[in-house]
């Protein structure tokens, strides 16, 4: 049996963002970005995720393979009480993810999926999400 590939720790500029964020924001964002890294992994033409900050926070790219749009987990003491994924406002995945998630997902605007503090994110619908920001440039070359 394969042995399951470790999540690395992330850079220095990275760690320090999440270490600014508040415990329960902090905890979110890190299972987002679990599940960033164990969506690449299993993904077929993702490959490696690039790391690294974009206006001050995580973010994620697939830069090698370019299968992908940026990931940007972010939290915000505007908003102390949710934190949000982030993609390209250029994109059409917010508005795909609205036909498929409304009632389950939190839209804002054309770019942000939020979500409430203390409440369990719907994990399927996380992972999916993930794994179509990923794929985004993959699945429109194919069409």
């Amino acid at each position: 049996m394969a042995k399951r590939q470790q999540i690395p720790d992330p850079p220095f500029g990275v760690a320090a963002a999440f270490g600014s964020y508040p415990q329960p924001a902090r905890e979110l964002l890190l299972s987002f970005r679990k599940d960033i890294f164990e969506a690449a992994r299993d993904l077929p033409g993702v490959g490696p995720i690039t790391e690294t900050l974009k206006w001050g926070e995580p973010a994620y790219l697939t830069e090698t393979s370019k299968s992908g749009t940026t990931i940007r987990l972010g939290w915000s003491a505007k908003r102390p009480g949710t934190v949000g994924l982030f993609v390209s406002c250029q994109t059409s995945l917010i508005e795909s993810w609205r036909a498929q998630y409304a009632g389950i997902l939190e839209f804002t605007g054309n770019r942000e999926v939020r979500f409430t503090i203390g409440q369990p994110p719907p994990a399927a619908a996380v992972r999916h999400c993930i794994a179509m920001a990923l794929t985004y440039h993959q699945r429109k070359r194919a069409q």
